[in-house]
């Protein structure tokens, strides 16, 4: 199927490694003018080669930046002053107690996982709805709408994505432009496949054990009962982001495996 999204420039946020990346790699190979971006011109580089050795006429460059900060957000707007696609899917998680989660742990949460896509977004989206088109796009996930007691302050700023998607694409009322969310399931990124190996080392488990015992006793409701491929993830967002999507805006679009039970 042609996604018809040749020559449309797409940056996708954090997309070194995971999720980001096999997004950044399915769009290239869609003929998209694709920038990568991370926060060492190391990685970003590193990306770049692996995407071009898959597809040899990728049209794809970088941008090194750290999204955490106002800064880092106008260095990628200095650099790429247009975008028809955004996809905000920079992001951090960590496991920790709720009783040990200090201010600057939440502000942090907050600055990466929704400031970046808010910045990006309000840098962008004025010019595309002037265009009349374009596509934002909010990585989030199935924590946003069941909040993980493990780490609350990651479910919580997943949650605030939702929220700032659909207040966005209430003001492209009318327009071709297309604001949604996409939540992925437990996905075996770069970040859970070391989370994963560490977790399986301490209890004496190897990885297919840890992933079988977390199917079933964290994450029960699972109708796939494993981790989802970055590829898998890659595939829905990337449709989102097609004009074949275009009846498509202000929704949460649910690539979760089936652990979120309810059907609205």
């Amino acid at each position: 199927m042609d996604l018809q999204l040749k020559d449309k420039v797409a940056l996708v946020t954090g997309s070194t490694a995971g999720i980001g990346f096999a997004i950044a790699s399915r769009l290239a190979g869609e003929g998209s003018d694709v920038v990568i971006n991370g926060r060492t011109d190391e990685r970003v580089s590193n990306a770049i080669s692996q995407i071009t050795r898959e597809f040899n006429d990728a049209k794809i460059r970088g941008i090194a930046a750290d999204l955490g900060s106002a800064e880092g957000c106008n260095e990628v707007v200095r650099q790429l002053p247009r975008v028809d696609i955004l996809v905000n899917n920079a992001g951090i998680f960590e496991p920790k107690p709720f009783e040990q989660i200090q201010d600057a742990e939440w502000e942090k949460f907050f600055a990466v996982n929704v400031m970046s896509g808010v910045r990006l977004s309000r840098a962008y989206l004025l010019e595309m709805k002037k265009r009349n088109w374009g596509r934002v796009v909010f990585i989030s996930s199935e924590s946003a709408l069941q909040i993980p007691a493990e780490m609350i302050h990651y479910g919580t700023t997943k949650t605030a994505q939702l929220a700032v998607a659909r207040g966005l694409a209430e003001t492209c009322t009318g327009t071709q432009v297309t604001v949604n969310s996409v939540l992925p399931g437990p996905t075996a990124s770069e970040g859970v496949k070391e989370f994963v190996d560490q977790l399986a080392k301490q209890n004496q488990q190897t990885p297919h054990e840890f992933e079988k015992e977390f199917f079933r006793s964290a994450r029960p409701t699972s109708i796939l009962k494993r981790f989802i491929d970055p590829d898998e993830i890659a595939n829905v967002v990337v449709f989102v982001c097609s004009p074949l999507a275009s009846a498509i805006n202000g929704a949460a679009v649910r690539a979760d495996g089936g652990v979120v039970r309810s059907i609205a």
